[in-house]
């Protein structure tokens, strides 16, 4: 049985701080190559729809505003939107669970990540929305910090070094309301060796 439907909003329209910063975004491109705006005026357009609606998504008519501010082709758009993963064409829960599952995050023990989602987050698996609308799961490709592997971003935040406790601890703050402290679960500095530290302090003849 396929999902129902998602229903579309009749109009979109961008409100006063995203036209600040599309005004901001347009002066980076000459004239005669706006179109060249349509990546970060859709980013614009997903971030208003989380802050007014909880949930970031684009509707196509968002789409079809990108395509007459910047004087080109509606399908253009649509093109683009759908290419890249970063944009949600339905809606999806109020933090977006982004699991990497890629070879470093899983000989890090991502299944444990991905099994505290389930069980924390209420959701039966990959591309789910919970019933309480606050996660959905997404499983994305290489997040680029396999260092601190494994790795859960939630909505524009990477969270590092998880297991299944701490992403359990980490679900439960959201769902209470929390913002957690992005970075490594276990306090590593950036991307710095896990435990003490094993580089010299001083100069060799000391």
């Amino acid at each position: 049985m396929s999902a129902p439907a998602h229903k579309e909003p009749d109009s979109f329209a961008f409100d006063a701080e995203s036209e600040a910063k599309i005004a901001t975004i347009l002066k980076r491109y000459p004239e005669g190559k706006q179109a060249s705006a349509v990546i970060p005026l859709l980013y614009v357009a997903q971030r208003q729809m989380g802050r007014l609606t909880q949930s970031a998504w684009v509707p196509r008519v968002a789409m079809d505003v990108i395509a007459e501010r910047l004087s080109m082709p509606p399908i253009r758009v649509y093109e683009v939107a759908t290419f890249y993963f970063m944009f949600n064409m339905k809606p999806i829960g109020r933090h977006h669970l982004q699991l990497c599952g890629t070879t470093p995050c899983m000989l890090r023990g991502s299944d444990d990540v991905l099994r505290a989602c389930k069980d924390a987050g209420g959701l039966k698996g990959v591309g789910d929305t919970s019933a309480d609308g606050v996660f959905t799961l997404t499983e994305v490709e290489c997040l680029g910090a396999c260092v601190n592997a494994p790795i859960l971003q939630i909505d524009d935040d990477y969270y590092e070094d998880l297991d299944y406790e701490s992403t359990v601890k980490l679900l439960e703050a959201f769902k209470r309301g929390e913002a957690p402290k992005p970075g490594s679960a276990i306090g590593r500095m950036a991307s710095a060796p896990a435990g003490e530290q094993t580089v010299l302090t001083g100069r060799g003849d000391e």
